[in-house]
């Protein structure tokens, strides 16, 4: 029996195992780099207010040279390791593999050591399935408390070498080593592709984790970015020397709102976090590397993905709520700031591409990696408020339990995961997230063999007043989306058994600082705006309905390579977006 597992193990992941494509950059399309960038939480309805209301002009410009599509959904789920795989690997969670940051994995054994948020360490049992928790977030960082996440660099230098790969999964049929976040996907990405034809590429974001860009390399280095900046954003709250917001509204070498907290509880504090990388952008566009403290080739992909929407549309500040103040996405005034703000940081980067004579031979594509639900905050309810439980709180004795051991729980843990216990807590126990992963939609991973109609029937029982059900999908109704839960070889050991899409406005966290989230297959969480502008390009608008997964290969294609180099766009058959009319169209 084990020996037949292994093969069918080893059959799926070589199925899906990325292909080597040998191409070399050119310039047909007279389109030399592409900047990417994630506005994270970005709606359309955001863009065409903002447009309209005349408090983005730098969005506004960018479009009388571009394409803008008003019907664009991200990846579901539309958390942010999904939709970032989504931009660069053109795949959605069947082919990629990537569900949430913390997800479940029924081959893969736990960590040498508990991660920071709640993952228990485990024992490894060699060439067979072990099933553990997955997490790709701050809570495998050396030190998550530290903007560089512990890697023994400078105060503000994150990056990939903050990991610490005894937080990591492990996989049991290759010698229980740890799987680095970009050996955990499934399918190549632009990254790749444009690195292996000579192209110079660079990314920034908020986990050390989202190296996960570079695709698998089969080592534990991401080689396929040569220059990765991950300031980590639920680190602790330091002063910024020198760091000015590009809106001139704040002074970060004081950190404006010293509240104790990460810089997502503050409307300010994240608009400094959000800086940092953009100062990297500009040095990179300068020819230096993130830092600026060393020459660099101008990369040929190159971005980052900015914090300050989502967290402006999410946040409850000292009773202040961010957000919408109705159904048509009228912004607050803490709001409308996050995104004046942004819009001024891009600003920043069109004009230093302007200065540096690279403007015309970039493409800029803006979009983003999740929406945010609800808009009309009207409809939120939260456990305690609206709702009575969660779907993991229902079925619990259906989950897998935690491994032995544990770790205090850090104070900046955010409010990611639902946890549960099937035995009662003692003084100083903490719960562990093994089976469920909760915002505003609950995936679960039963214990093997539990009976998932039985599971079914409990939550179909607690309805609406209960967990808010909206829509459950299991069994055939998963399909459409994902591969069949299970194991290989007629299985994918990371495809839920249950997904509960509630209503909309649900969401199962509980926190008292939201008032939003993102996550489910809701309008709001899944519909994105979509920028793509450069010169040479035609203005329009695109009604037609569009992906975050057609970013990936319409960049390659721009750059005169082969979009089906990916392996996302071979299996799923990724289109480039349409309208553009780029050389080499078909």
């Amino acid at each position: 029996m084990t020996n037949r597992l292994t093969a069918g193990a080893l059959a799926f992941l070589v199925s899906l195992a990325p292909q080597v494509h040998a191409q070399e950059l050119n310039e047909r399309n007279g389109i030399r780099r592409a900047l990417l960038i994630s506005i994270d939480g970005m709606h359309a309805l955001d863009y065409i207010n903002c447009v309209a209301g005349h408090y983005c002009p730098t969005l506004a410009g960018l479009g009388k040279t571009g394409v803008s599509y008003t019907r664009t959904s991200t990846s579901r789920p539309s958390d942010s390791f999904p939709g970032l795989m989504a931009l660069v690997t053109g795949g959605t969670p069947k082919t990629v593999g990537a569900f949430y940051d913390v997800a479940y994995d029924r081959i893969l054994a736990p960590p040498a050591n508990d991660t920071g948020n709640g993952v228990f360490s485990g024992t490894c049992i060699p060439n067979k399935p072990n099933g553990t928790t997955t997490e790709y977030e701050e809570g495998v960082d050396i030190d998550q408390t530290l903007l560089n996440g512990g890697n023994g660099k400078t105060l503000i230098d994150g990056d990939w070498t903050a990991i610490d790969s005894t937080r990591l999964p492990r996989d049991p049929f290759h010698g229980c080593a740890p799987v680095y976040p970009w050996n955990f996907i499934r399918a190549n990405t632009i990254y790749g592709v444009i690195h292996q034809a000579g192209g110079y590429t660079a990314w920034s974001d908020k986990h050390a984790v989202y190296a996960a860009v570079s695709g698998p390399t089969g080592t534990a280095f991401p080689s396929n970015v040569d220059d990765y900046y991950s300031p980590d954003v639920n680190s602790n709250i330091v002063n910024l020397p020198g760091v000015k917001t590009a809106d001139g509204q704040l002074n970060c070498s004081t950190i404006p709102d010293n509240n104790g907290g990460a810089w997502t509880d503050s409307f300010k504090n994240i608009r400094c976090y959000d800086q940092l990388k953009v100062n990297a952008i500009l040095n990179e566009i300068d020819g230096k590397t993130h830092l600026g403290d060393r020459k660099a080739p101008v990369p040929n992909i190159f971005g980052m993905n900015f914090q300050a929407v989502s967290v402006g549309q999410k946040l409850i500040e000292g009773g202040v709520k961010g957000g919408y103040t109705d159904a048509a996405g009228t912004v607050t005034a803490d709001m409308k700031a996050e995104i004046v703000f942004v819009d001024a940081a891009i600003g920043q980067m069109v004009e230093e591409l302007q200065d540096k004579g690279l403007l015309n031979s970039t493409l800029i594509v803006i979009t983003a990696k999740h929406g945010q639900s609800p808009i009309d905050t009207n409809r939120f309810q939260e456990k305690g408020s609206g709702i009575t439980t969660t779907p993991a709180d229902v079925i619990a004795a259906f989950l897998p339990p935690p491994p032995a051991g544990g770790a205090p729980e850090n104070p900046n843990t955010p409010d990611k995961t639902v946890t549960v216990t099937r035995t009662p807590l003692k003084a100083g126990d903490k719960l562990s997230a093994i089976g469920p992963t909760q915002d505003d939609i609950s995936l679960m991973w039963l214990s093997p063999g539990a009976d998932v109609v039985g599971a079914v029937a409990m939550l179909e029982a607690s309805g609406t007043a209960g967990i808010g059900l909206g829509q459950i999908f299991y069994g055939p109704s998963l399909e459409p989306m994902f591969n069949p839960p299970g194991l290989p070889p007629t299985g994918d050991p990371r495809t839920p058994d249950i997904i509960v899409q509630p209503n909309p406005g649900v969401v199962f966290t509980g926190s008292t600082k939201k008032q939003a989230e993102h996550g489910g297959f809701a309008q709001d969480d899944t519909n994105v705006m979509i920028l793509v502008s450069n010169p040479s390009l035609q203005p329009g608008t695109v009604t037609t309905f569009v992906e975050t997964t057609q970013v990936a290969p319409t960049i390659l294609q721009a750059l005169g390579l082969d979009p089906s180099s990916l392996d996302a766009v071979q299996k799923e058959g990724t289109a480039v977006l349409p309208g553009l009319n780029l050389k080499g169209d078909q």
